[in-house]
């Protein structure tokens, strides 16, 4: 017989659908800001996650921030965040701007 056989019942695993599959509990979740937003800073300007929050981008502080490339920049910033994803990266270079990375992780 092969395991997970129970007799021709109905198996355990289908009678509990929601305990399939994997919750990573140490995934990390971000606050995502698209390249796109950052297009209303003025040009020159630095650009942190507390003026993200000022400016009505983000919500909260809670999560660490990641600049996502969806969309266009025309003006030369620097941009603070947790994380970056590669193209969003090179499209701040390439407009002019600097990308820093903050190391900081606020204990809940």
């Amino acid at each position: 017989m092969r395991p997970g056989f129970e007799g021709g019942q109905l198996p355990l695993i289908k009678r509990l659908p929601e305990k399939r599959g994997f919750t990573n509990r140490f995934r990390i979740e971000y606050n995502v800001v698209n390249v796109n937003q950052l297009s209303q800073f003025e040009a020159g300007s630095e650009v942190t996650p507390e003026k993200l929050v000022e400016a009505r981008i983000l919500k909260s502080l809670r999560k660490p921030v990641k600049v996502l490339a969806n969309g266009e920049i025309d003006r030369a910033i620097t941009v603070k965040a947790n994380k970056f994803s590669a193209a969003a990266k090179a499209k701040i270079e390439a407009a002019g701007g600097k990308v820093e990375e903050i190391n900081e992780t606020k204990a809940e």
